[in-house]
């Protein structure tokens, strides 16, 4: 089954861009999912935003985002105003700096993407970004409008792709719970012992050693009570929006991106 593009936009870096698309790197369309339903009639509970105190239910337009400053105390924020001071372009991957490949801890990783060139006009541009990565043996950094946030992205060259990480926050890293008391010592037999039993039960990585169990066992039981049931009519298929988009010449943008930084540095 073809994965499905979720976003498309442009990969940029100083002069240099690519028409590039998006593709989670891991899925949960295997995973079990259910609706609310009343017992009574067998139909979906629908969930609706109610006023707190009248109890009555909230329109669309009527519902504004706010900041508590106190009790029942709010800084109120309209749409428009959040939207302001959000990156310029939601549709543009700019890399704005690069770091050392494996210089950032792996807490800091969050979701993987496929990163892959749209058409055969960005596929050039791409893969001159890809591999002055990987000889420069670094990552590259930007912010990019995914999931309804902006985010600080990760850039990391992956065999003839490249694969981007969504980076947590700052403030979504905690610092380690309690210290470890590295003057601890470790008994030398119980050290053997251990080393042993490591190496007995270490086989190679499948797979399969993430199963869901749980998953297999609901599947087998709803595949039970199916067989009573009608089939569902099969859900249409969207037709995927085709971007199209113009790249320089990646010769003369390369040229006047040294030319401009060699001018600032001259300065």
């Amino acid at each position: 089954m073809a994965r499905q593009t979720f976003w498309k936009g442009y990969l940029k870096l100083s002069l240099v861009t690519a028409s590039v698309s998006l593709t989670p790197a891991t899925t949960e369309s295997n995973k079990l999912r259910f609706h609310v339903l009343n017992r009574q009639t067998k139909n979906r509970v629908e969930s609706r935003y109610v006023d707190s105190v009248t109890h009555k239910p909230v329109d669309d337009r009527d519902q504004v985002k706010g900041y508590p400053r106190g009790e029942d105390d709010y800084v109120i924020l309209e749409d428009e105003e959040i939207e302001e001071v959000g990156l310029e372009s939601t549709r543009t991957i700019d890399i704005d700096s690069f770091v050392p490949r494996g210089s950032i801890d792996w807490i800091w990783y969050d979701k993987p993407h496929f990163l892959a060139p749209e058409d055969k006009v960005g596929a050039e541009a791409f893969c001159v970004i890809r591999e002055a990565m990987k000889a420069n043996d670094v990552v590259g950094i930007a912010r990019l409008v995914l999931y309804r946030r902006e985010r600080a992205v990760l850039l990391e060259p992956r065999g003839k792709g490249i694969v981007l990480w969504t980076l947590r926050y700052g403030d979504e890293v905690r610092e380690p719970s309690a210290e470890i008391d590295d003057k601890a010592k470790v008994d030398s037999k119980l050290l053997t012992l251990m080393k042993r039993l490591v190496k007995e039960e270490t086989k190679d990585w499948s797979p399969t050693m993430v199963q869901d169990p749980i998953q297999k066992r609901l599947k087998s039981m709803i595949r039970g009570k199916q067989k009573s049931l009608k089939e569902a009519p099969p859900a249409k298929k969207t037709t995927p929006v085709k971007s199209t988009g113009n790249v320089i010449n990646i010769m003369d943008a390369l040229k006047k991106s040294l030319a401009t930084e060699g001018g600032r540095k001259s300065r």
